[in-house]
């Protein structure tokens, strides 16, 4: 089971509040991720409320449900996976001249659960690459926030 915390930053020409603003915004989650095919909120956005998503690696899609762990408007944004148990953080704060955002995966200290370690086993490649495809997908997550915020279409599409 995979016992491998994943974490990356980027800082973003944007206030924190533009930052949050997209990534508050669950449902554009699909826009950033390059694995999130879709992602509802049932209900407003608040710790203890839960979400239904849709992922997707090449031919193979999975639902999952998470649990909103933590809302901290404009700095922190967390939630839980029920199926493996990881948790899923944006933290937001604010540097000279704009935000810096860290994405993390935590899992559990025992890790994630049996059912998500035969499903990576046998079915998304291994343990070891779909934790270096995790970090890729958040990279690119950051970076396609970070084009969003940098520009107009960020601030236009909500």
């Amino acid at each position: 089971m995979t016992k491998l915390n994943l974490s990356t930053a980027i800082d973003i020409d944007a206030t924190p509040q533009q930052v949050w603003n997209l990534l508050s915004d669950l449902r554009r989650m699909p826009e950033w991720s390059p694995q999130c095919r879709w992602m509802r909120p049932l209900g407003a956005l608040r710790t203890g409320g839960l979400t239904v998503n849709l992922n997707r690696r090449g031919r193979k899609y999975w639902p999952t449900v998470s649990r909103i762990e933590r809302v901290e408007s404009g700095r922190a944004l967390a939630f839980r996976t029920l199926s493996n148990s990881s948790v899923w953080t944006f933290e937001i704060s604010p540097i000279p001249g704009g935000t810096r955002v860290v994405e993390r995966r935590d899992v559990p200290p025992q890790g994630t659960k049996w059912i998500s370690k035969v499903i990576v086993e046998h079915a998304l490649g291994g343990e070891d690459p779909f934790d270096a495809e995790m970090l890729d997908g958040m990279n690119a997550t950051l970076t396609r926030v970070k084009a969003a915020a940098e520009t107009s279409i960020g601030a236009v599409h909500r």
